[in-house]
């Protein structure tokens, strides 16, 4: 059973992989060729589905960094007798500066071994076990390094060190002295791939460098944000920027599958996929934190993977990175989960539902860029007004809601105010999406025709609150998107309201926000699951955007207090240890971070003025 913390798992990335590497120097997550790909080390999931580890063969202390305006990782291990620094990174491509960072990449992780001082006993253990674990390969000596056969992976481990071998596994001990540096690479290809190989130590020592240097180069051309939470902001733009696939712009949810809502729970999902619920959002954190460039190619991809409506006229809420519409859902029985939290998912069962929130955060996304819509071609103008006349057809249907419930479809609250959104977006875009004036008459009616209905249905006089969906008195954390999306003033004695309400009665003892109470057995699971970071920061948002810049500075304090000592979140908080928990690291919660910082950052420029 893997039982490592999530907060002690560090990412590292070449925009089209990830690896999650322990404390203590193990690689225990690790996906070739892509995000979605089956993993080469799953030990995350499984203590018997693979890992590689290089650590001190004595005791020691051990502290990590980012190495300065990177997502290259620096460990430090301090034992009795010296200190050993390992550094790891998957490599990035040839002249991968600025933009072109991910480019052309090798496959290939590096991981460096230098003495800082005195010496150090150091040992390595690499156990591939490509497929989720399902294989054991055939590993063999080759001169320089370890080949790997089995199944559609050939691996190549580059070694400084002769490796002996046990049950498909290779270990090496050897000595660290001040001054030495040795390096080691795991290079992958398929069968049908230029096969991989041993590497010269004097070139992985270069292309590590040249890696570091892409990372700053992509970071000086990008990261401009200068308001509060500064290197937070940052780091989560490159976080950001980890979790981007290059060759499409498409962002993943997160680097993992299966790391569980609460501890062994059943609520375990892929999220190695991208979402158009997020499109809008991770708009404005792109903006801000990165650079127009990165947003308008995450549009470009939803608007390349997106526009295919089915017979229904619905809009597919997810999409592979690739652009891929099928994304059905198998577990894995071999695997026990982290902390025996089953079962483990691949692919995600939510492809498929209903969302009608889609549309609107989709030309929410359009809106953003509205400068670049006139330059897109006739098919996609087509396509964004087929969403806003679905939206304006299906808003008064059922649906799962942002939250992909499992449960009984309702008429959930923010799924009709995002089609109010696409409504609202739409006509702000009419003429540049060439909309006939009829078509523009007919959004506008329906768009107040939605906007009377939320009003008229959604308040509940009983919770003091807009709530979860029509007929209740349950609350919800999304309808914190009123405001943001501008649905209403943020200063509407309602909206202030329901501020105040999930202040008080959505939150754990800490003051961080639930999406919803789990107990009425909405969402169609068994179980509870921790506290939202995205919903808190959402919470900390809308404060500011009503002019509560103080109150809203102490909500994103006690959110940003759970980033791990490398400066990454992962989706949810557990109540009662203070963990973390889910998929990691989440791009939904680093998304909320920035947004919150730039809306508290703007609240206190209009305070000073």
């Amino acid at each position: 059973m893997s039982s490592i913390a999530i907060a002690d798992y560090a990412l590292i990335s070449d925009r089209h992989s990830a690896a999650l590497i322990s404390r203590d120097g193990s690689v225990d997550w690790l996906c070739f060729p892509r995000f979605d790909s089956a993993s080469v080390f799953a030990r995350l999931l499984d203590e018997e589905a693979g890992h590689w580890s290089i650590r001190p063969s004595v005791p020691y202390e051990v502290s990590r960094r980012y190495l300065e305006r990177t997502m290259v990782l620096e460990t430090t291990f301090r034992t009795a007798s010296g200190t050993v620094v390992l550094t790891d990174a998957l490599l990035t491509g040839p002249d991968n500066g600025g933009h072109r960072l991910g480019v052309g990449v090798p496959r290939l992780l590096v991981r460096r071994v230098y003495g800082a001082e005195g010496e150090v006993p150091v040992e390595t253990d690499y156990r591939p076990r490509p497929e989720y674990g399902l294989i054991a390969p055939i590993l063999s000596r080759t001169e320089g390094g370890v080949t790997s056969r089995g199944g559609a992976e050939w691996l190549v481990l580059t070694t400084p060190t002769a490796m002996t071998f046990t049950d498909a596994s290779a270990h090496a001990a050897f000595t660290v002295r001040a001054g030495e540096s040795s390096y080691f690479g795991m290079h992958r290809s398929t069968l049908e791939e230029t096969p991989a190989h041993v590497w010269p130590q004097e070139e992985l020592a270069v292309r590590l460098d040249s890696t570091i240097a892409a990372w700053r180069s992509w970071s000086d051309l990008h990261q401009a944000y200068d308001g509060p939470w500064r290197e937070l902001v940052h780091h989560s733009g490159r976080v950001l920027q980890a979790l981007s696939f290059q060759p499409s712009g498409a962002i993943v949810a997160a680097a993992t599958t299966s790391l569980p809502e609460g501890v062994g729970g059943e609520r375990n999902w892929d999220y190695r996929y991208t979402w158009v619920r997020d499109a809008s959002l991770t708009m404005e954190a792109l903006w801000v934190a990165a650079c127009p460039d990165e947003a308008h190619d995450f549009f470009a991809f939803l608007a390349t993977a997106a526009p295919s409506l089915s017979q229904d006229r619905s809009l597919q809420i997810m999409f592979g990175v690739g652009g891929e519409h099928d994304l059905s859902e198998r577990t894995l029985p071999h695997l026990r989960g982290w902390r025996d939290s089953r079962p483990v998912r691949v692919g995600n069962g939510a492809w498929s539902q209903q969302q009608i929130d889609v549309y609107g955060e989709l030309l929410d996304a359009a809106h953003r860029l509205a400068d670049q819509l006139e330059h897109i071609d006739d098919d996609t103008r087509r396509f964004l007004i087929a969403c806003a006349d679905t939206a304006a057809e299906r808003w008064t249907e059922k649906d799962q809601g942002i939250w992909e419930v499992r449960g009984e479809p309702r008429h959930f609250l923010y799924s009709k105010v995002m089609c109010w959104t696409a409504l609202d977006r739409a006509l702000g875009l009419a003429d540049r999406l060439g909309a006939p004036l009829e078509k523009v008459s007919a959004w506008r009616r329906t768009r107040e025709e939605i906007r009377a209905t939320v009003l008229d249905e959604g308040w509940s006089d009983e919770a003091g609150a807009f709530t979860q969906y029509f007929g209740s008195t349950a609350l919800d954390a999304s309808n914190l998107m009123m405001p943001i999306v501008g649905f209403l003033p943020p200063d509407d004695p309602r909206v202030l309201a329901t501020i105040d309400a999930i202040a008080e009665k959505l939150t754990d003892d800490a003051g961080l926000v639930y999406r919803y109470r789990t107990e009425g057995g909405v969402d169609g699971l068994a179980g509870e699951e921790g506290t939202f970071l995205l919903c808190t920061f959402w919470l900390a948002e809308a404060m500011a955007l009503a002019g509560q810049a103080d109150r809203a500075s102490g909500v994103f304090e006690r959110a940003a207090a759970y980033i791990n000592d490398v400066g990454l979140l992962a989706e949810e908080v557990d109540p009662a240890t203070g963990e973390l928990l889910g998929n990691f690291p989440q791009a939904f919660s680093h998304i909320g971070l920035v947004n919150a910082a730039w809306a508290i950052s703007r609240a206190r420029r209009a305070v000073a003025a």
